[in-house]
């Protein structure tokens, strides 16, 4: 199991250093080809399309072998990415551009493949803590992708970045080394009893419907603040645009602090409880930033770079812990582009709000962000008990009380008091 651990979090660290460098260099490469801001925009477009297809995507992670499939998909990038070597000048820009839409294809594939081969890797106390060091492992190379690839791009150039190829091979091997449980007949039982149609009733449990809820909420308000906290930096504090680098690097730090503790306080507090403090975090850190203070603008940069991964991280478990083997491919599928694709959309909606004022968008998104907290936070008794989809056994009233009464539901004090976790040991893929 620790070795399952081990190659989890570097493989997480190897992904995050190609993301961060696909999120950066190219655009900047488009633009010194062609001048056009309009054309190095539609690179984080490519980046971040795909995620809509997320549902789909999953359901091939359901009908084959998972790990195979993870490895193919990574051996498939090393490819695409070596195109970039044949770019020679304006004209082939349609290369970048498909590349970088194969990698947002790859990500969103691996991005489900990883959160349905973890329960197969881990036992289920493992899943929190494993979790958010994978999630401390990405934001660490936060610190480091930036600079390798501007030392790339100006060393050597665009066509450089074709040389991270060698990272997803890297990858392959490293999923080839991960030692899986074999797989038992309940992953294929539960992809015959749960048909595609009962994919939304089951991704309507309480105990996975409200982190990811709180998750897709504070990922959609980062977006929608992103042009108010450029504005207070540059417009209102009066610093230079490289200032916003220097807050990136505290947010990313605040990132691996809180994903080295977010998997103790699940086990402790449960997935719901850490969704609505993260959503809680970031909220407060949307305030700081309307302060016009450099000190605010670093502290609301570690309670942001804190609260927005904890929503990731609860999400990502509840949605492992709660879900059938057997569809947790799609499922988690379909949990990405719940939490992804708001963004998309969000980020635009900020650009024009920003017209009325800097802190209009990040008053806007603290507002959203303290209201989802505060309906997360507020569970009547009424409502405690919820219906059974067809074919669940319904519970009895001994059974609620029975529940009710346990320590797990004391503690916790959450929507997932009443959830009972799906079987983690699924699959040899």
């Amino acid at each position: 199991m620790q070795r399952n651990v081990g190659l989890f979090v570097a493989i997480s660290g190897l992904s995050g250093l190609v993301g961060g460098v696909l999120s950066l260099v190219p655009g900047i490469w488009i633009l010194d080809l062609t001048d056009s801001s309009s054309l190095a925009a539609l690179a984080q477009l490519c980046l971040y399309a795909p995620v809509w297809g997320a549902p789909w995507l999953g359901g091939l992670l359901d009908r084959t072998p998972r790990r195979p499939l993870l490895i193919g998909v990574n051996l498939s990038l090393a490819l695409a990415l070596s195109c970039l070597f044949a770019v020679q000048g304006p004209h082939q820009i349609w290369l970048i551009f498909a590349v970088l839409f194969a990698f947002g294809v790859s990500r969103t594939l691996v991005d489900a493949g990883e959160t349905a081969l973890l329960p197969a890797a881990l036992s289920a106390g493992q899943l929190g803590s494993v979790n958010g060091w994978r999630s401390s492992a990405r934001e660490g190379m936060k610190l480091v992708a930036p600079l390798t690839g501007i030392g790339l791009y100006a060393g050597q150039g665009g066509r450089a970045v074709g040389v991270l190829g060698v990272v997803p091979v890297l990858v392959a091997a490293l999923y080839a080394g991960l030692w899986l449980a074999p797989e038992p007949l309940e992953r294929t039982r539960d992809r015959q009893r749960i048909p595609r149609a009962r994919l939304a009733v089951l991704l309507g449990r309480t105990g996975i419907l409200v982190p990811v809820s709180l998750a897709s909420v504070s990922i959609a308000m980062s977006g929608f603040t992103t042009a108010g906290y450029y504005a207070m930096v540059t417009t209102e504090l009066n610093l230079p645009a490289t200032f916003l680098g220097v807050l990136a690097g505290v947010q990313g730090l605040g990132s691996i602090l809180g994903g080295l503790i977010v998997g103790r306080l699940i086990t402790r507090r449960g997935t719901a409880a850490v969704g609505i403090a993260g959503t809680a975090l970031f909220a407060v850190g949307c305030l700081g930033r309307c302060l016009p203070w450099s000190p605010a603008m670093f502290g609301a940069s570690v309670a942001v770079g804190v609260g927005l991964p904890w929503t990731l991280v609860a999400a990502v478990t509840a949605t492992q812990r709660y879900t059938p083997a057997g569809v947790l491919g799609r499922a988690s599928g379909l949990v990405n582009m719940a939490m992804f694709g708001p963004v998309a959309l969000a980020i635009p909606l900020g650009a024009g709000a920003v017209q009325l004022g800097s802190t209009v968008p990040l008053s806007a998104a603290a507002g959203v962000c303290l209201a989802a907290a505060a309906i997360a936070s507020y569970r009547p008794r009424s409502c405690a008990v919820r219906r059974a989809a067809p074919g669940e056994p319904t519970p009895t009233r001994v059974s609620v009380t029975r529940a009710a009464r346990s320590p797990a539901s004391s503690r916790n004090g959450s929507a997932t008091d009443l959830e009972q976790p799906a079987p983690t040991a699924t699959s040899g893929q």
